[in-house]
């Protein structure tokens, strides 16, 4: 592009900007004789990715302005440039960036389409896709612990039912074991019957015992790190390996009044990352008494989907979800090191039950009902501490 047609196009985009800040109020009036003058924010820079079609404007507010007006007036902006917006400031300077792509309200489930983004993932967790139309996944090996947290009907369910479908098409039963809660007894139930599926739990007390064996677990395998004195599972010698572990829960809320049930998770979440053991938690409501600190310092992923109110999404730590629309289920803010609007991959049950046809067998439903009734008695009451597993070492 010539420098002169440049320079217009962002005259041009300077001028639209004006008229979104004259049209919320953004101005400082004078008076200059018989006129009247309006004196609108600094804009300090403009600029254009042509290739992910975005525009974005520095721009600061002049002094006196109150910052409070920008987040207010923010559906004058939203009138104005379209839904596809965000805006990030502080008390005086903004940036605001416009998506022309815009994002889906509907994302169909592909793994056709998942699988070169989480190529070499050693535990992918697919979240979906962002602004820019790109596919957001991230390694829980790096990134060990996710909550998620949404109204009835927000897409979370169905969120964790794309992440574990993708695992299991991902890794094969000898690479990677699953633990699963259903505490609605309306999700998991797909499940049953995967080879990767080693149980199914949909009561409280079940699961409390399904949590000891994971633990039981964790405590073994600190065993055999110590014993090869290597920080890591995928560290460990050739005949020594073990699988990777999911444990995923679905409305934990039921449960975490439970003392023991409480103590286990928050070890697991401790210590599971060099063990190779990750965590999916979810519920519908957050509360500071369901999620205390401890809890939420270790659930570093954060996936907000709507919430009821700032509050809860303030405890969530994903400030926004509670805008996101009705109309668009499967739309969440996923914290990580940043906050990212993302829509979430939509598979139906019918579609999923489909995809996991193949990865069934009979066997597997018998060991699932045998598992459940296994004696889980000698399982360590103490808590166990990093020096425990690395010899003194601590993970990094």
């Amino acid at each position: 592009m010539g420098k002169v047609k440049a320079f217009f196009r962002k005259q041009k985009a300077k001028t639209e900007l004006k008229k979104a800040f004259n049209n919320a109020g953004l101005y400082n009036k004078y008076k200059n004789g018989d006129k009247e003058i309006k004196v609108y924010p600094k804009i300090h820079s403009v600029s254009f990715d042509d290739v992910k079609k975005t525009t974005s404007y520095v721009f600061t507010l002049l002094n006196g302005m109150d910052p409070k007006e920008v987040t207010k007036k923010e559906y004058v902006l939203l009138q104005h440039f379209g839904k596809n917006i965000e805006i990030e400031g502080d008390h005086k300077k903004f940036e605001l960036t416009i998506y022309e792509r815009g994002m889906k309200d509907k994302l169909t489930y592909n793994y056709e389409d998942i699988e070169p983004v989480i190529k070499g993932m050693k535990v992918p967790i697919v979240c979906g896709i962002n602004k820019n139309g790109e596919w957001i996944a991230y390694d829980a090996k790096t990134e060990p612990n996710a909550l998620i947290s949404g109204e009835p009907g927000s897409g979370k369910s169905t969120q964790l039912r794309s992440i574990l479908c993708t695992l299991i098409k991902y890794k094969s039963p000898e690479e990677l074991q699953m633990y699963l809660g259903d505490l609605k007894m309306s999700e998991f139930h797909l499940f049953k019957g995967v080879k990767h599926v080693k149980e199914v739990s949909v009561f409280p007390e079940d699961l409390e015992k399904m949590l000891a064996k994971v633990y039981k677990e964790m405590v073994n395998r600190s065993k055999t790190l110590n014993k090869y004195g290597v920080m890591h599972i995928d560290d460990l010698p050739e005949g020594q390996k073990v699988p990777y572990i999911v444990l995923a829960i679905d409305e934990i809320v039921m449960v975490m009044d439970n003392k023991e049930v409480k103590r286990m998770l928050v070890q697991i979440d401790s210590l599971g990352r060099a063990l190779g053991i990750y965590n999916l938690l979810s519920l519908q409501r957050p509360s500071h008494d369901i999620l205390d600190t401890k809890v939420r310092s270790l659930l570093t992923v954060r996936m907000g989907f709507r919430t009821t109110d700032a509050s809860n999404a303030k405890i969530i730590g994903t400030p926004g979800s509670e805008k996101i629309s009705k109309d668009v289920p499967g739309r969440f803010i996923l914290k990580r090191d940043t906050l990212d609007e993302i829509q979430a991959p939509f598979l139906t049950e019918k579609a999923s039950k489909k995809l996991l046809e193949g990865y069934k067998s009979l066997e597997q439903e018998d060991t699932l009902k045998n598992e459940s009734e296994e004696n889980v008695e000698d399982i360590p009451a103490t808590d166990l501490r990093e020096e425990d597993i690395f010899n003194g070492g601590v993970t990094q």
